[in-house]
Formats: C-alpha cells, sequence, structure tokens
C-alpha cells in the first residue's frame, strides 16, 4: 500500500527508506509538475537542488527525471548547495519555480521534498494543498531517462554558486569585514555552508576558522543540524578556546542562523532578529515594513514604534512569511526558528546573508556581540528573555487537549493580567508585563505566551517571552497546565 504524503509547514519530510523513497520522491514530483502545468507553465525551466543527506543527491536526479518526463527543462545544482542559493537561482535565471531535496534542520534519519515559487519563496498554504491532491500513485508518473535527458539538454548541471555570490555582493561589502582583523568561527553543522564564509571573507586581515565542514550525514556531536543549543554547545566551548570574537551557525541547508558571543554565550534566535532589524533601521537607515511569525519577539513591535515602520504578524512557518514580505516589499521577514529574509534579495531564509549582516553590525559598529545585545535593551529600556519547551504526548489525546485550549480564557498567566488571546496559530495569549512604552505611548511589546500543536508530530510547543526573567518559567508551567499536559 503506498504511503499517503501530507505537506506540512515547508512541504514534506519522511523517514529515509520507510516512507522517505525514491517512488515517493517521484510521486512528488508528479504532483508539482502537475500544478505547474495547471498554472501554464508547462515547458519552463524548474531548479532541482539538495543537501547532504544520505543519497540527496540521487533523490534530487529522480525528481529531475519526472519535471522533464513532464515537459520542463531542470537545471541541477552541481553539489549540495544552500537553499538560499537555490532560491536566488529561481529568480535568476526566471525559472518557474524549484524542488530542494532537503530536510534542513531535522534528524540525520530524515530527508525532504520542498518547492518554491517563481519568486524564491515558500508556496503558499493553498498552493501546497493543490499540490498535495495532485499526488498520484506510482504508475501516474512520468518520468525520462537522466543520460538522454542530459544528452539533449533537457537537464542542465551547473554551478549556481558564482551568481549569488555577485548576488550578494551588492546588498553588503565585504571588503570592511575582510580587513577588520576578526577572528571567526564557523559552524556549519556538517552542512550545505561549509566552505562559503572563508570563501567570501578570505585573502584579509579577518580569520575564518570552520568546524564540522565535510559531510556526514549523521551530524555527529548533535542531535540534529539544528542552531539551537544542545547542537551548537561544541562550536560554542569552540569559541572560548580559540578566543573567537564570534561564531556564525548556519543550520544543514543553510537557510537559519545563529549567533555564539565572544564569552561562548548562544544569543536566541529572536535576539538575533531584533539585531538584525535594528541593524537595517539604523545603521542601514532602511525603513519598510517588518513581518515576523507570531511566535517571534515582541522587540520588533517596539522598534517598529521606535522607528515609525508597521509590523505585520503571520502565522507560523516561511509560507506564510515569504508571501507578506513580497506583499509588503518588507525590509525583513522572519520567524522564531532563526530564518530571516531581506530586501534586496528573494523572500527565502537566508544563513548566509544574515551573518554576513550580523559581522557588517559588529564592523560598523566596533561592538562586539554581547556588547550589541546590551545596547539593544538599553535602547529598547528593557531585557527580553525567552524560552520554548516541546511535549509529547498520545496522539489520541489531541480532541481533548485542542478542547481544553478552546475553551481556555484565562484571566491571569503567572501572576500577569492576560490582554489578549490570539488564535491565528495556535493559542497566543498578550500579557501586561510592565513592559516600557514609547514617548508615552501604550506599550506594543508586552511580554506573551504562545501554545501550538506540531504540524506534524505529536508534540505541542509552549513559548514564552517577557520583560520578566523570573515569569519564564512558571509561564510555561502555565502553557503545560492549561493543555492539561503538566
Amino acid at each position: 500500500m503506498e504511503a499517503t504524503i501530507h505537506f506540512g509547514t515547508d512541504g514534506w519530510r519522511g523517514r529515509i527508506a520507510e516512507d522517505y523513497t525514491f517512488d515517493n520522491v517521484r510521486r512528488c514530483a508528479q504532483g508539482f509538475a502537475s500544478y505547474l502545468v495547471a498554472q501554464g507553465k508547462q515547458g519552463a525551466d524548474v531548479v532541482v537542488g539538495y543537501d547532504k543527506r544520505f543519497a540527496a543527491e540521487d533523490f534530487a536526479a529522480a525528481a529531475a527525471e519526472v519535471m522533464v518526463g513532464n515537459g520542463f527543462r531542470a537545471w541541477v545544482t552541481d553539489s549540495a548547495t544552500p537553499t538560499p542559493v537555490i532560491a536566488y537561482s529561481i529568480v535568476n535565471h526566471g525559472a518557474a519555480a524549484a524542488i530542494n531535496v532537503t530536510a534542513s534542520h531535522n534528524p540525520p534519519s530524515d530527508c525532504g521534498f520542498k518547492v518554491r515559487d517563481e519568486h524564491g519563496a515558500a508556496v503558499a498554504p493553498d498552493g501546497l494543498q493543490e499540490i498535495e491532491a495532485l499526488i498520484p500513485s506510482i504508475e501516474g508518473v512520468k518520468r525520462a531517462s537522466w543520460e538522454e535527458a542530459r544528452a539533449q539538454g533537457r537537464i542542465v548541471v551547473w554551478d549556481p554558486a558564482p551568481d549569488y555570490l555577485a548576488h550578494i555582493g551588492k546588498l553588503v561589502d565585504t571588503e570592511p569585514i575582510k580587513q577588520a582583523g576578526l577572528n571567526i568561527l564557523v559552524e556549519p553543522m556538517w552542512g550545505n555552508g561549509i566552505g562559503w564564509f572563508p570563501h567570501l571573507l578570505g585573502g584579509g586581515k579577518t580569520r575564518v576558522t570552520e568546524i564540522h565542514n565535510v559531510r556526514n550525514p549523521l551530524f555527529p556531536e548533535m542531535t540534529r543540524p539544528e542552531p539551537i543549543p544542545p547542537n551548537v554547545d561544541v562550536a560554542l566551548g569552540k569559541t572560548v578556546e580559540l578566543g573567537a570574537d564570534v561564531c556564525l551557525i548556519m543550520d544543514g541547508d543553510a537557510d537559519r542562523m545563529g549567533i555564539g558571543d565572544e564569552h561562548g554565550t548562544f544569543i536566541n534566535q529572536l535576539q538575533v532578529f531584533a539585531l538584525l532589524a535594528y541593524y537595517l533601521l539604523e545603521i542601514r537607515g532602511q525603513r519598510g515594513p517588518i513581518v515576523k511569525t507570531l511566535s517571534t519577539t515582541s522587540m520588533l513591535e517596539k522598534l517598529g514604534q521606535m522607528y515609525g515602520v508597521p509590523v505585520y504578524q503571520t502565522g507560523v512557518g516561511f509560507k506564510y512569511v515569504g508571501p507578506k514580505v513580497l506583499e509588503t516589499n518588507a525590509i525583513i521577514g522572519g520567524e522564531e526558528s532563526g530564518g530571516y529574509a531581506f530586501r534586496g534579495s528573494v523572500p527565502e531564509r537566508d544563513g548566509i546573508l544574515g551573518n554576513l549582516y550580523f559581522l557588517d553590525l559588529m564592523v560598523k559598529t566596533g561592538k562586539s556581540p554581547a556588547q550589541l545585545l546590551a545596547h539593544l535593551y538599553e535602547k529598547l529600556g528593557a531585557s527580553y528573555y525567552y524560552d520554548r519547551i516541546d511535549t509529547r504526548f498520545p496522539s489520541e489525546r489531541r480532541p481533548e487537549v485542542k478542547a481544553r485550549l478552546d475553551a481556555a480564557r484565562p484571566e491571569t498567566l503567572a501572576g500577569l493580567r492576560v490582554a489578549e488571546i490570539n488564535t491565528m496559530d495556535g493559542y497566543k495569549y498578550v500579557l501586561e508585563d510592565g513592559a516600557p512604552s514609547v514617548d508615552g505611548a501604550p506599550s506594543v511589546d508586552g511580554g506573551w505566551l504562545l501554545i501550538r500543536f506540531s504540524g506534524t508530530e505529536p508534540i505541542i510547543r509552549v513559548y514564552c517571552e517577557t520583560t520578566d526573567e523570573g515569569k519564564v518559567k512558571p509561564l510555561l508551567d502555565e502553557g503545560l497546565r492549561l493543555a492539561g499536559l503538566a
């Protein structure tokens, strides 16, 4: 019996050899081809890329054969390629879409099938539903021969790096960074970010050291290539050992980023998002909207109020963020998982450009990462504290847990008044936690507690941000209690 394939937040992910098989990858590719044909894009170019996971290049080749079998021409990357480079290549080639064979930051047992539109953005939720509905049985798959398609020029294998490097060279001047004399540690997590920063910043006074910079699909010394603790603990320790000024972290496909400061302390994803927004607004003088998922920091609302720019909140996932970035011409769009997109590039997470911008912020201000965070908090008038817990529960309990949360109307949580309940994506309780206002205006950056079900696993996620450090754990505990899982 064939597996039922469901497209989640960013595409389809499965366990290699169990449900992530060549036949199922071909079925996904056929569904995507049929979707593009229905949009009138038959005969167009499609970019196909992949990561460094087990047999990823072979799964990508299988997908490319299906696209050619449906009348498309496939541009296949010549090596494992960062997701932002794949996204940029769509626009650069005038392609109709892309397929990316990657499981990004997920465990080594998994692989994934992600799709992108002609803008390089995540396909919107309704489009993902259409693709899923068009996935046939294996008998309905059309495919061509790799060798014949290459000989006919229907499959083109090429190196996308030079064009992408030229592109980001227009967005950030790397020469001052090269000559700044920084000591930089890079953690590419055995993934697609390997080699990019030594190439970008080599030849000057700045020194770049990489760790975990060979292909290893088992991702040793971490549970998964996700740029958060404990996966980054080895890199943070190495930062101190080498006396590095900063640790730049990328996940397995280099679309997400993380930062370790000069003391080997992890700067969390919400703090990085706020620092990058501050950099664009204050250092580069940009103006325009900020797009954020509801699971990320209220510091952005505070910055938006300070600099007179709107802040738009979306559901969780770049399938919401990317389209909103396009719609509003946002200067930055991002999410809680460490993925950020920037104006002037494609509406896709970019761990390479994000890390370059962070280095530029350091060089332009002359401040270390720890000093930058302290400076941001001084400007905001408060420090912000964040944490998240993921809790597994029996899947048969989901209706009961959902009913409890649907009915919950708490007036206070951990002693803080609930000012609003937002059910856009989960259950977000906006709190009055004493955060300071801007110029006497009502505070727009109070604390919050968010409870969401995972879209792919029997897991409930509880997130919290507040300006009162002592309230973080009590609020997370309150979230589990509301769900009946405490």
